[in-house]
């Protein structure tokens, strides 16, 4: 393979990648529940086997009587802990499940 080549196969997987990096897909705001138990809430984009949660937080502690999903619809109670963390991104293979969230009670946790 020339230079010339390997610079016009470059190019091609350059493209692949700019076109499939517009084409995600807005799930709303979601906990994902991860392996190795990482539970994060954000606003939940797929973009093929990639998974990105933006404005993302960790739940360290949920501070719920009645599960996970109390809080994925009344919003974080007075005992949840949330640990600010961007963006996380991770392959669709490490998630478990996710539970989507009422926007209203979450929008202003969730930057």
């Amino acid at each position: 393979m020339t230079v010339g080549e390997f610079m016009e196969l470059s190019k091609l997987f350059t493209k692949v990648t700019e076109t499939s990096a517009s084409s995600e897909i807005d799930c709303g705001i979601r906990i994902a529940i991860l392996q190795r138990g990482w539970v994060c809430v954000g606003r939940y984009f797929k973009c093929g086997d990639e998974v990105a949660l933006k404005g993302a937080s960790v739940i360290r502690v949920w501070g719920t009587t009645k599960g996970i999903g109390e809080i994925a619809t009344a919003g974080p109670l007075s005992g949840t802990k949330l640990d600010v963390a961007g963006t996380v991104r991770f392959n669709k293979l490490a998630e478990i499940a996710s539970v989507q969230c009422d926007e209203s009670k979450w929008k202003a946790y969730v930057s």
